[in-house]
């Protein structure tokens, strides 16, 4: 027997690209399902006592005015599940990998309230992101909305799936949401997931540029409704929106057809409360609840760095920190380029490992005061003191410790041992472009020697008197380890006098000491 249902019929009235304005649908709800003919789907976006306005999600065949549709007071909902892991779907529930029809556990609705206040509970865990500058001085925590911006091609997309790739040793789920990106770029990413083997606990939503703009409206709704579902049963969820920019200007297209006035930049007024409903399901709930969480990482694209555009300044009124990329920092071979002067962390200092909150607490000043010295260095022409030049060498150490490749994570033992060494200057034995072999190896070398020295540290995420010492020789014996396979340096005439030659400088400034050597010479 099935299901007694209210349903009612509409007539199309108007067409105006992906907004269809239906008269004879006397009762709505926003977000209600409103089918029309051969499988086309739409979704009520707004109405009146006169009209209803309906954005349509799929189309399948060409509407035109008179044709009829058909409702019921059921909200949008979307198909959730287990078996979406290792999937890519589109806003509407359907797959895209041709890895055949998905199995869903349960419908769940896209458009929910944020959980409340008593439904949440304290930060207590750290999100490990693999990014070293971002785990040492911009830590995340499980539950927190933290914002990645800046401009093209700056490597924001990067940040987000190397924290997605360093989940494989964390065992949280994770959710690729991609918002008005190329097809080309979303192959990319789904390249990088399978040969890194992220698609065992990862999940795409895909909506390119290609997309209706209904399913761009969509697209991040029903990552946070997957999420939610994984959330719910206790599990820790991180969701990246790839990204936020996009999802404005779709909002903003279907606004104007909708007729609605603009305003700031041609958007409409309710363009905060279109992300702020979105980032406020980010959440660690408390254990009468679930205990699980889920942690957004939404990106958005500036323009020659400016953070005071409309959308850019509403999201970082509304997050819980930014993580800033640079262009010029980019540009001069710094990545990942994270502007450290204007990205913050407002919570996750507080779940962050003890032992590297107290390891990196200088270092943040440390690299501004370097910066502000090569700056100034750069214009002067006479020698610098003793002070200024040990300050440089430290700083032109602690630039390349901040440097790493794409997909190329870094476990938070290995941070702790780097970050140890640096504080504790044996790094300073070491030229410059020796520091990133020493990064390489460090944790395979430490977990050879002294396997139980990385298990205690994980367990403790602290270091004590006997974990120091035991760390510190294992870091002075993977130094000498390095030193040692230096080749024999070609000794000139001071040298040969007995000069040693220099480490920790840079092999620029060696080069050009040694051409000012010859021309004196001559």
């Amino acid at each position: 027997m099935s299901d007694l249902r209210y349903k009612e019929e509409g007539v199309v009235r108007v067409i105006r690209g992906c907004i269809v304005i239906v008269d004879g649908l006397r009762n709505c709800i926003a977000g209600q399902v409103v089918r029309f003919g051969y499988g086309t789907l739409g979704s009520i976006i707004g109405f009146d006592e006169n009209e209803a306005q309906v954005l349509i999600i799929r189309q399948v065949s060409q509407l035109k005015t008179g044709d009829k549709c058909t409702a019921t007071l059921e909200p949008f909902t979307t198909p959730v599940g287990e078996k979406f892991i290792g999937r890519i779907v589109n806003p509407i529930g359907e797959a895209m990998d041709a890895l055949g029809p998905l199995q869903h556990d349960r419908m769940a609705p896209i458009f929910v309230s944020a959980p409340t206040i008593l439904e949440r509970g304290i930060l207590e865990k750290t999100l490990e992101t693999g990014v070293k500058v971002i785990d040492s001085m911009i830590p995340v925590g499980l539950g927190q909305r933290e914002l990645i911006l800046g401009d093209k091609m700056t490597g924001k997309t990067t940040i987000g799936t190397d924290a997605i790739i360093n989940q494989a040793r964390t065992g949280l789920k994770c959710i690729y949401c991609c918002i008005g990106k190329a097809k080309s770029s979303l192959g990319k990413v789904v390249q990088l997931f399978i040969d890194k083997g992220c698609f065992k606990y990862t999940t795409i939503v895909s909506a390119t540029a290609s997309a209706p703009a209904g399913q761009l409206y969509l697209a991040p709704y029903v990552a946070c409704a997957i999420g939610e579902f994984f959330m719910q049963k206790g599990q820790d969820v991180l969701v990246v929106f790839d990204d936020f920019t996009k999802h404005a200007w779709a909002y903003r297209e279907i606004s104007l057809l909708l007729g609605r006035a603009p305003g700031r930049d041609s958007y409409p007024g309710d363009i905060f409360y279109l992300h702020s409903k979105l980032v406020e399901r980010a959440a660690y709930m408390a254990k009468p609840y679930g205990g699980g969480s889920m942690t957004h990482l939404p990106i958005v694209e500036t323009l020659e760095g400016d953070l005071t555009g409309y959308v850019q300044s509403n999201l970082v009124s509304m997050t819980d920190g930014q993580i800033m990329v640079s262009a010029p920092l980019f540009g001069e071979g710094q990545k990942p380029a994270v502007d450290l002067g204007l990205s913050i962390s407002r919570v996750g200092s507080k779940v962050q490992w003890p032992i590297v909150k107290k390891l990196a607490a200088p270092l943040r000043l440390e690299y501004l005061q370097y910066r502000e010295i090569l700056r100034v260095s750069k214009l002067k022409t006479s020698g610098q003191s003793e002070e200024a030049e040990e300050r440089m060498k430290s700083g032109g150490i602690l630039t390349e410790l901040l440097k790493q490749g794409p997909a190329q994570p870094v476990a938070l033992e290995a941070l702790v041992l780097i970050l140890y060494a640096y504080n504790q200057k044996l790094l300073h034995e070491l030229l410059i472009e020796e520091v990133p072999e020493f990064q390489n190896i460090i944790l395979a070398f430490a977990e050879k020697k002294n396997p139980a020295l990385i298990k205690k540290m994980r367990e403790k995420r602290n270091l004590d008197d006997e974990m120091k010492k035991e760390a510190e020789i294992v870091i002075k014996e993977c130094i000498k380890e390095i030193i040692d396979k230096r080749p024999e340096p070609e000794l000139d005439d001071e040298d040969a006098e007995g000069k040693k030659p220099q480490v920790g400088v840079d092999v620029l400034d060696q080069a050009t000491s040694k051409k000012e050597k010859a021309g004196a010479k001559k």
